[in-house]
């Protein structure tokens, strides 16, 4: 039944959230793959139109919207027939911390909307990106697929309630969609400004400005950090492959801790000044390591080193920051 499902080639394609850092990095690759028209909605909350900058160029149609709006929803169906849905939008993790009620309610609002708008028989297939952070701090390494679900923060449990949600509609109305499951992707584009930044952009950002970085706790929570190139060639090839309702790791299958990667970016940046501690934030996941066997048996599966995507990172952002 799953071969049966549309190709990106010659497909309308609807991708929420699509100027965020991921998002923009899955538009420039449905271009490449020849989709026949591409539609991003993003409420500009963490995206930014510079990261559609050639895409626009390239004629995708950009909404500055909100997905949570059921009308709005209605609004982009009723005046595009689309084949396709790559669901990305989201409010970084950080922002649980602040508005931990809106953190939640965003994930889960957003898949409720497009499961109805996929009930209706207005697109064909829902591809939702879902989050490592789902799975908690692991209860045994590698975490796979069938890891309990055990999220600490509102934003993960958001991003749960969505992944329950989708399996629950595909169970009863046999709509066919899935979840691909990155983990702590990095690379050009990621946002490097005020609290929602990730580690890695803050702390090249904060080196190219001259002020020390920041190590939270003990720096050794480790991350299955993976190269954003590597995770958008994979779910492009995974697309056509996946069983309905199923969910599926996108990681390294390896992991480091904070305290290496900041010790690195210093190194590549040859940085002198100190690294500063900081008291350790609640609910910090400890350890991520996750299986990719899963998603090894369904592609040919490809890797950046760490050290080449740091190190492409870190020559993106002294391109971009000004």
């Amino acid at each position: 039944m799953e071969s049966l499902r549309k190709p990106i080639y010659d497909s309308v394609i609807l991708v929420t959230g699509g100027a965020g850092f991921i998002g923009s990095h899955l538009v420039d690759k449905l271009l490449e793959e020849r989709a026949k028209q591409v539609i991003v909605v993003d409420n500009l909350f963490l995206g930014n139109e510079e990261n559609l900058k050639s895409a626009i160029q390239k004629g995708i149609i950009f909404y500055k919207d909100d997905m949570e709006i059921l009308s709005s929803v209605e609004y982009i169906f009723e005046r595009h027939k689309i084949d396709i849905v790559f669901n990305c939008a989201t409010k970084a993790l950080n922002y649980s911390f602040v508005n931990p009620k809106n953190s939640f309610s965003v994930n889960s609002a957003i898949m409720l909307n497009l499961l109805e708008t996929q009930r209706k028989g207005l697109f064909q297939t829902l591809v939702h990106f879902s989050t490592s952070e789902v799975y908690g701090s692991a209860v045994y390494e590698p975490m796979d697929e069938q890891h309990p679900i055990n999220p600490t923060t509102t934003y993960a449990a958001g991003k749960a309630a969505a992944d329950i949600a989708l399996k629950s509609w595909v169970s009863m109305f046999g709509l066919d969609s899935f979840i691909v499951r990155p983990f702590n992707n990095y690379g050009p584009r990621q946002n490097y400004k005020g609290y929602l930044a990730g580690v890695i952009p803050i702390t090249i950002y904060r080196i190219l400005k001259g002020v020390s970085p920041e190590i939270y706790g003990s720096g050794l929570q480790s991350r299955d950090f993976i190269y954003v190139e590597d995770t958008i060639d994979a779910i492009i090839k995974v697309y056509p492959l996946m069983p309905r309702g199923e969910s599926v790791n996108i990681s390294t299958e390896g992991q480091i801790s904070i305290q290496e990667v900041i010790n690195k970016i210093v190194k590549f940046m040859d940085f002198k000044g100190e690294i500063l501690k900081k008291p350790a934030r609640n609910s910090d996941v400890e350890c991520h390591n996750a299986s990719n066997a899963k998603i090894k048996t369904l592609i040919n599966y490809q890797l950046t080193p760490f050290d080449e995507g740091l190190k492409r990172s870190i020559q993106w952002y002294r391109e971009h920051i000004k």
